[in-house]
């Protein structure tokens, strides 16, 4: 059972960090800064570990980027929203596509809402300023480009077989 957590721990690090690494290539859409590699990284999480390790290394990966300067307040609903969403239903249906959708959909929808009052409280933002969806557009393009590159990777693991390996090796 330890030695199964380390595991878990030890991916969800490698993850994180390569969130981080990855938002390096992020790209400005409405005042947002669109970062994909973090919603490949919630979804490789989500197959790999689970809905709450997900959470986690979405959580670390968006405080470690806001240290960092490469990423702003609203990467905290933009990740975690998504990261729970798609490990939920990925733990529920044990389908890609499920998963994929629920990414784009709990970071989309549901963290682009939730952006709005973060934007308010703590970025300065006037509420006439901007609209209550305001963030929902520049996250679900953020979102779908994530789904896309994960969906091709996880895809590409399942047809070889690799994926059950590699899943079976975080179980033992």
């Amino acid at each position: 059972m330890k030695n199964n957590s380390v595991k878990k721990l030890a991916l969800a690090g490698v993850l994180c960090a390569v969130a981080v690494a990855g938002s390096m290539f992020s790209f400005p859409v409405f005042g947002s800064k669109c970062a994909p590699v973090q919603h490949m990284v919630n979804i490789l999480c989500a197959v790999f570990l689970g809905p709450w390790y997900s959470v986690a290394a979405a959580f670390a990966a968006s405080l470690l980027r806001n240290l960092m300067g490469l990423g702003s307040l609203l990467a905290f609903p933009g990740s975690m929203f998504g990261a729970l969403l798609c490990g939920l239903a990925f733990r529920k249906t044990r389908s890609l596509p499920a998963a994929l959708a629920a990414e784009v959909l709990g970071t989309g929808v549901v963290g682009g809402l939730a952006a709005y009052p973060v934007a308010i409280a703590f970025m300065g933002k006037s509420a006439g300023d901007i609209a209550f969806t305001a963030y929902v557009v520049p996250f679900l393009i953020s979102t779908a480009a994530g789904a896309l590159l994960a969906g091709a990777l996880v895809f590409a693991l399942q047809r070889s077989g690799a994926l059950k390996v590699m899943q079976a090796a975080l179980e033992s």
